[in-house]
């Protein structure tokens, strides 16, 4: 349309150089927001690919601190570490607390040899169960209901035995009610009062986490059996900020979104809600979705990775849990 002045507001403008795009960006990404979650095996050089997870694989602990030290002078923020429980699977999860166990083993080496990244325990019961839940069941019950109260009992002790051994954060993920007010209780009681409490708050009942399943080993063990009675339902997003207020009241320090990118609507109400650090999980389905497409030449993985990573951080994210922590890190780095 040639009609002089037409039209008024021209947005493209802005947008025609570098340097106002730049300048224009109203969220950023660094190495600082990133959680790089890695599986811990037992063993000395010992590494296994994970199938349904390309690029990322299971580790014993010495091969965990020479890949540490490269996150943390990429700045990367934390490591979340999952273990991968090869034996010593028991209904009661005795090995979940065991303080000689791999776990706190792992913590007190990368804080000997990393000191300066956070270190995140996933205080679960699902990788040391025989059943594959994440918490206790009354064997009795042919519904196999987990129990709760029990359940936190246990989580009590898992959570101790990670603080004793260094852990900056603990990091409740199996949704029982009232573990937070519990595991904070204990950890002051303990002397442990700046262990800081990362809340898995709103986390679903979703089916992208396979892949993880499949690296922890628990899927086999969980077999047919869900987690609906005490993970979040999919199509609930008031219950979820209602889980939020409870364990912000209960003594979170964040709160955490799980999945990423299908809740990205709950990942910014949370952060809108409570005005607080908020993690999100762009879990192991995500990654291996990204993966997988790559791998077919359908996508730019570098390019969607660092776009989806936005995506959380425009959605209210401090922190982001993902698979490719280093890829993202080394991304960051190169373009400075």
């Amino acid at each position: 349309m040639n009609t002089p002045g037409y039209p008024t507001i021209r947005m493209r403008r802005m947008r025609r150089d570098a340097f106002t795009r730049n300048m224009m960006r109203e969220h950023s990404l660094s190495a600082a927001n990133l959680i790089w979650p890695v599986f811990v095996i037992e063993g000395e050089r010992r590494i296994q690919a994970i199938a349904s997870m390309p690029g990322v694989e299971r580790m014993s602990i010495d091969l965990l601190i020479e890949r540490a030290t490269e996150a943390a002078k990429f700045g990367v923020f934390g490591i979340a570490l999952f273990p991968v429980i090869e034996t010593a699977k028991t209904p009661l999860a005795e090995e979940a607390y065991s303080t000689t166990g791999l776990i706190p083993r792992a913590v007190k080496a990368l804080k000997s040899a990393a000191p300066n990244i956070a270190i995140i325990t996933d205080v679960a019961l699902d990788p040391y169960t025989s059943h594959g839940q994440d918490g206790l069941i009354d064997e009795r019950d042919p519904a196999r209901y987990v129990m709760n109260d029990e359940t936190v009992d246990v989580l009590i002790k898992q959570a101790l035995s990670h603080a004793a051994a260094g852990a900056d954060f603990v990091a409740p993920s199996d949704m029982m009610d009232g573990r937070i007010g519990a595991v904070r209780a204990a950890l002051d009681d303990a002397g442990f009062f700046q262990t800081k409490i990362l809340a898995y708050s709103a986390k679903f009942a979703s089916c992208f986490y396979g892949p993880f399943r499949d690296a922890v080993g628990s899927s086999a063990n969980l077999g047919k059996s869900s987690k609906e009675t005490y993970q979040l339902d999919v199509a609930n997003s008031d219950e979820a900020i209602r889980e939020c207020a409870l364990d912000v009241a209960e003594g979170a320090d964040m709160l955490m979104v799980k999945p990423g990118m299908p809740y990205l609507d709950i990942l910014a109400r949370v952060r809108n809600e409570f005005k607080m650090p908020v993690a999100v999980y762009q879990v192991s389905g995500e990654y291996a979705m990204l993966k997988a497409a790559a791998a077919n030449g359908w996508l730019d993985y570098d390019k969607c990775l660092m776009e989806a990573l936005i995506a959380f951080r425009r959605a209210g994210a401090s922190a982001i849990l993902t698979y490719g922590a280093i890829d993202a890190a080394r991304a960051l780095a190169s373009s400075r």
